[in-house]
């Protein structure tokens, strides 16, 4: 980002480190969830007892102090709230960017041409699939969830609703690339999150760097894994 996306605008514009800021922030909740998440979704390979049993521990945690399913729909407005600001502060970045290139388009290279290259494509394909994850396993609409869905809040098992979506082969191959996706965000956000938070040090962005490698990889390998478990029968 060039000092003339400052000067350029507006006087009232939120300013470039809050929009950075907010970024950084929003993208660590998000990946820390994700690694949490994958724990969750690893239980599959324990069976379906075990997996159903943690799906439907999620709607119980805290009761009777809080209602059911206080906790992960309090945890839901937490995550939707902190995917638009990071959107809403992504696309604030990306038009500022182009307002002040102008027509001129300067050769990039190194971060700047990894994050033109990859970054928005992938987020794209993130935000399609959180749309398409939250209608197959979650809502349970058709077409894009299976015959066989049932909702968990119904007694329904998860665990058969996993199985039964990604034994199709369009959706677990739309799984694994939106991993793909995770994966590549995951890392290169690492880089450009320590940056932001003023992370300067040359030892330190190389430990980020391998802790931003790391956790894309678990993401990528532990959760593509479950769909091709799947398909290979292992899981079933």
């Amino acid at each position: 980002m060039s000092a003339a996306t400052i000067t350029t605008a507006p006087a009232h514009a939120v300013p470039l480190w809050v929009l950075k800021l907010t970024m950084a922030v929003t993208g660590v909740i998000w990946a820390v969830f994700v690694l949490i998440h994958l724990l969750g979704n690893l239980k599959a390979y324990l069976g379906a007892e075990a997996f159903d049993h943690y799906a439907h521990w999620l709607r119980e945690v805290g009761y009777p102090l809080i209602p059911h399913s206080g906790v992960l729909w309090a945890l839901r407005v937490v995550l939707l709230a902190c995917l638009v600001a990071h959107v809403a502060a992504a696309l604030t970045l990306l038009a500022r960017s182009r307002a002040a290139r102008g027509p001129v388009r300067a050769a990039r290279t190194g971060l700047r041409m990894w994050n033109a290259t990859f970054m928005l494509p992938t987020g794209l394909i993130i935000l399609a699939f959180l749309g398409l994850h939250l209608l197959d396993l979650t809502l349970g609409v058709r077409p894009v969830a299976p015959e066989a869905f049932t909702a968990a809040a119904g007694g329904g098992s998860p665990y058969a609703n996993l199985v039964a979506s990604f034994s199709r082969p369009w959706a677990a191959l739309a799984y694994g690339i939106a991993m793909l996706a995770a994966a590549v965000h995951v890392l290169h956000g690492t880089i450009l999150a320590t940056s932001d938070f003023g992370a300067m040090g040359l030892r330190l962005r190389h430990v980020m760097a391998w802790i931003g490698g790391i956790a894309a990889a678990a993401i990528l390998l532990g959760n593509a894994s479950i769909p091709a478990a799947v398909q290979l029968g292992v899981l079933g």
